[in-house]
């Protein structure tokens, strides 16, 4: 592996254990990340309840701990162990059911035996845990404990933007995900290439033109920056990409425009 290559991998790998979703510290401490290779990114905060369009920016999610003890006491699923455990924005709970009530709240995949699946609650306030299908077949009758140690209340979505300056006011938009927590193709591979991609782009001494790039959760961090910079963006973008899912072995996938005879084409 090149050094760049060992360098983006060092990357990922510091950026994967981290818990992140839609808005909350995760998000904060990616972006902070970013910002030590990007300097010149500025993070920007908007506040929860802020109308985007036809959207509300939600409130704020955090968590801290999340497991279920089996009925012998033992600690079966962990969210400090994995955090795809804890089904994304789940509110808090702590309280001892039955195994026919938790399976109202359980999540696996019957033909992925041995993976956990990854589930979100954004606009929906309910809790729930994701396990192995294997795991939860050998779940046994009895009263478990279940606690999630969360919070969900007024604080902020937060979004990180570059803008290099080039020759001309015409700008190349790229866009990525921060949003997803410890999944390495979708989707550490977007931000990470993207970071580096800015990084080679700083060292041109001559740049035709400007470059806008930006580091936003999925939809809602999308439609919020758009509601902001709508007037600006279609009077100076003249290509766009959205870079995602893009660490796998697989051939990559490229969506052309409707007529396939743009600049981004």
């Amino acid at each position: 592996m090149s050094s760049l290559g060992q360098e983006m991998l060092n990357f990922a790998k510091s950026l994967f254990p981290i818990c992140r979703s839609i808005t909350g510290e995760g998000v904060r401490k990616t972006l902070k990340q970013i910002k030590d290779i990007i300097p010149e990114m500025e993070i920007n905060e908007v506040p929860s309840g802020t109308q985007v369009f036809d959207w509300t920016v939600p409130k704020e999610w955090n968590i801290n701990d999340a497991y279920i003890i089996d009925p012998n006491g033992d600690k079966i699923v962990d969210f400090k162990n994995n955090n795809l455990h804890v089904v994304g924005y789940s509110v808090s709970v702590d309280q001892e059911i039955s195994l026919e009530e938790l399976q109202n709240h359980l999540y696996s995949l019957p033909d992925q035996t041995n993976a956990i699946p990854y589930i979100t609650s954004y606009y929906q306030e309910r809790w729930g845990f994701c396990l192995t299908e294997d795991q939860r077949k050998q779940l046994e009758n009895g009263i478990y404990k279940v606690k999630i140690d969360s919070t969900l209340k007024e604080g902020s979505l937060t979004y990180g933007e570059v803008i290099l300056p080039g020759e001309t006011k015409q700008e190349i938009f790229i866009s990525t995900y921060i949003c997803h927590p410890s999944m390495a193709n979708n989707e550490l591979s977007g931000p990470v290439v993207t970071t580096f991609l800015l990084k080679w782009l700083k060292t041109l001494g001559k740049r035709k033109y400007t470059y806008r790039v930006i580091f936003i959760p999925e939809t809602i961090g999308s439609i919020t920056y758009l509601s902001k910079h709508l007037d600006e963006m279609k009077r100076n973008i003249f290509a766009g990409f959205n870079v995602t899912c893009i660490g796998d072995d697989r051939a990559y996938s490229f969506l052309p425009s409707r007529n396939e005879n743009t600049i981004s084409d």
